[in-house]
């Protein structure tokens, strides 16, 4: 087969495969040449059962059931430009749906679709990251980190000054947990893998330009990010106008003792073109119709909140442990970035396969309780829609969610997993549910 006559996507990924391995002269002058440092390829099958739904509104679950799949394909390079900065590139393409077209609730049953649905996207491969990471090492203490997905192998001090800039995803850097943080290889629901009540800033597929400034000792680590916000809820263009459009977050990780507990506490505080829950209400009201946040849209508004995370290991070299977040924001002006939460508390477990011969598979069950602010329960019950939410009226009570997964190691490059969602008071009305949703997950990664 002639060059001409090569797949482009074939070519692109040989291109990316790592070369011969220079002599040993050569290696500190080709040490900028890029590596490939993963691929991975999702296929995510999930299907809603009926449930009981008297009425529904514009973004409601459907109630009369649904099957619907995503697959997602990535590439991920690093290159180490100096001893000290390096740079790297994700290259992704997410294509399907979720069920309900990802609606009707504030914990959406598929993290692969995030933010998808709700704004036009191309079907094509994109640019997830592009990002520059430099440090300067503090003291004398090394430690040797392995290849990831985002992480060049070698050595790297214990303590240093981090600086990360370009696109990212804030979340990649901020409220991190051992046991709930992938979609991809943990709990696949939204409340699971983040902290619904932070709602920070991304795109519609959840990346931001941005930096983030770390101070990292073994003990503790503390961290400050800002990061640009979109110019409408749910939006894939970026507001320029710094000044008044930003998302700032600050987060210290206490890492006490030897037994891997982590605990982190995240502020953040958002600046953007918001609307008001209580004057959006004021003026449909005077108007004789339902209330609409869009229209409330001003320059300048905020959003405050905080989290708690907690992981802990019980044994099996931390792969057995307990996790638990915490999240809150004032919810007076409208949920932006992520998703339709203002409070939120989760917990869960995860278990290692070890204990019946399975060494690396888990086992991991969790629940997440999600909650509304007044203003913004009051603008739901009065007619009006979010970006995700919006039944045309609202009994409220709390959104809970129970989700449990088994992830089977299949050979070396292959994970499969079978996983259940429970969900009382969908899109947190007591009208509507329950809705069970079933999945099956199948990863394969290099």
């Amino acid at each position: 087969m002639s060059k001409a006559q090569i797949p482009p996507t074939m070519l692109a990924f040989a291109l990316l495969l790592p070369g011969p391995r220079p002599a040993k002269g050569q290696a500190d002058s080709q040490r900028w040449v890029p590596h490939l440092l993963g691929a991975q390829v999702t296929l995510t099958a999930q299907h809603v059962a009926p449930f009981a739904s008297p009425y529904a509104g514009p973004n409601s679950l459907t109630g009369l059931g649904d099957t619907q799949a995503t697959h997602t394909y990535g590439v991920y390079v690093g290159s180490r430009l100096t001893g000290r900065l390096q740079a790297y590139l994700d290259a992704e393409m997410a294509l399907g749906a979720g069920v309900g077209h990802a609606v009707g609730l504030g914990g959406i049953t598929n993290g692969d679709v995030i933010r998808q649905g709700t704004a036009n996207l191309g079907r094509g491969p994109y640019a997830a990251r592009v990002f520059l990471r430099f440090f300067v090492p503090v003291g004398e203490g090394r430690d040797t980190v392995a290849r990831g997905m985002d992480q060049l192998p070698g050595v790297e001090p214990t303590t240093r000054l981090e600086v990360k800039a370009g696109k990212f995803a804030a979340s990649d850097e901020f409220d991190q947990n051992r046991y709930a943080n992938s979609t991809r290889a943990q709990f696949l629901n939204w409340g699971l893998f983040q902290d619904t009540a932070w709602d920070f800033a991304a795109d519609t597929r959840g990346y931001t330009w941005g930096g983030m400034l770390a101070w990292v000792r073994p003990h503790w680590t503390l961290r400050v990010g800002s990061f640009l916000m979109p110019t409408m809820a749910n939006g894939n263009v970026f507001d320029l106008s710094y000044g008044h459009a930003r998302g700032d977050n600050i987060e210290l990780t206490l890492r006490p003792g030897a037994s891997g507990t982590a605990l982190r506490f995240l502020g953040y505080v958002n600046h953007a073109r918001m609307g008001n829950y209580a004057e959006a209400i004021a003026h449909g009201a005077a108007v004789d119709s339902v209330p609409n946040i869009v229209a409330d849209d001003r320059p300048g508004r905020t959003k405050d909140g905080f989290g708690l995370n907690v992981e802990q290991p019980t044994g099996d070299a931390q792969e057995t442990g307990l996790f638990l977040r915490v999240g809150w924001n004032d919810g007076r002006n409208e949920d932006f970035a992520f998703t339709e939460v203002d409070r939120h508390l989760s917990l869960g477990l995860q278990i290692a396969g070890r204990h019946w011969r399975r060494t690396v598979d888990h086992l991991a069950l969790a629940y997440v309780l999600h909650g509304l602010s007044a203003d913004h329960r009051a603008y739901l019950a009065a007619g009006g829609s979010g970006f995700l939410l919006g039944d045309g009226r609202l009994n409220y009570g709390g959104e809970g969610i129970f989700e449990a997964y088994y992830r089977a190691q299949i050979g070396a490059f292959l994970e499969m997993s079978p996983d259940v969602q429970w969900i009382h008071n969908p899109g947190y009305n007591r009208d509507r549910g329950p809705a069970t949703v079933v999945s099956i997950r199948i990863n394969l990664r290099y």
